[in-house]
């Protein structure tokens, strides 16, 4: 569906994307809730399971607690994430997914690949956290170690062993670091997930159309990518005679290639249209 001002066009997300990305969207979020409710449960019986008093060396349930309880805290982010894009998402339904002004262009990103990167972004979370662990592994070993017989060979393996724990930290630091970065960024992605982009669109704006994919580029800007399979056919070759008319035709010098792309989007169009 389209509003038409008397400068803008509003493009508002198609509906039969709207609930397919939406299913998806629930789907993705059930199943970081179920994950961390599972976690959450087993930290919890886990926990009451072996004692707590403090020792020299790194207890294996206390690693696969922190498994846990990890788990627990990088699915329940993804929820977040999830329930961003799927607000930005209805946004985009109801209001508007992309403006179209005079000289200027503001656009959703509203893609399905954003629950892709939100679940990669989870996943990788959750490797490099495994990573940290294993780079622990040689301290969990100690606890072993102090339970052979033979005291020549304790005492041999017990070094072995803390000397393979200094080692291990070359694993377990770096990957620590990582984990911290991505919670931080986490909160930045939360705030730009779907949210709106403003272009000026002057001569330093890159406008390019490739596969039925727009991408906007500015200097200082976040570049933006619209999948124009997200519009109702009738809305997606309206876009692109918009375009035409506004951009290329009075801007063609510092964008020539964009006329063509335009052209071959709208014959692509066409030939939906007569298939629909």
């Amino acid at each position: 569906m389209i509003e038409s001002g008397t400068s803008s066009h509003r493009f508002r997300l198609g509906h039969r994307s709207y609930v397919r990305i939406g299913i998806l969207g629930c789907l993705l979020l059930g199943g970081f809730l179920l994950s961390a409710l599972i976690s959450a449960l087993l930290s919890a019986r886990l926990l009451s399971t072996y004692s707590h008093a403090l020792t020299p060396y790194l207890k294996w349930q206390d690693a696969l607690v922190a498994l846990l309880w990890f788990t627990t805290l990088i699915t329940l982010v993804g929820c977040v994430l999830t329930v961003r894009f799927l607000y930005a998402l209805h946004v985009g339904y109801r209001r508007e997914m992309l403006v179209v002004g005079d000289d200027a262009l503001t656009v959703r990103d509203l893609s399905d690949e954003n629950l892709a990167s939100i679940f990669w972004f989870v996943s990788t979370a959750l490797l490099c956290f495994v990573a940290v662990l294993v780079g622990l592994l040689p301290e969990m070993l100690i606890a072993w170690t102090l339970q052979l017989s033979h005291p020549v060979l304790a005492v041999l393996v017990t070094v072995l062993a803390i000397v393979l724990s200094g080692a291990g930290l070359a694993i377990s630091l770096p990957a620590l670091s990582f984990v911290v970065i991505g919670l931080i960024g986490s909160i930045s992605l939360c705030r730009n997930m779907g949210s709106p982009h403003f272009y000026r669109l002057t001569h330093q704006a890159n406008l390019s159309i490739s596969g039925f994919a727009l991408t906007v580029i500015y200097p200082d800007a976040p570049e933006a990518m619209i999948d124009l399979k997200l519009l109702n056919t009738h809305d997606q070759r309206h876009l692109l005679h918009l375009l035409h008319e506004r951009w290329v035709d009075a801007q063609r010098s510092w964008n020539p290639e964009l006329g063509a792309e335009i052209e071959v989007a709208l014959e692509e169009a066409e030939r939906v249209a007569v298939l629909v």
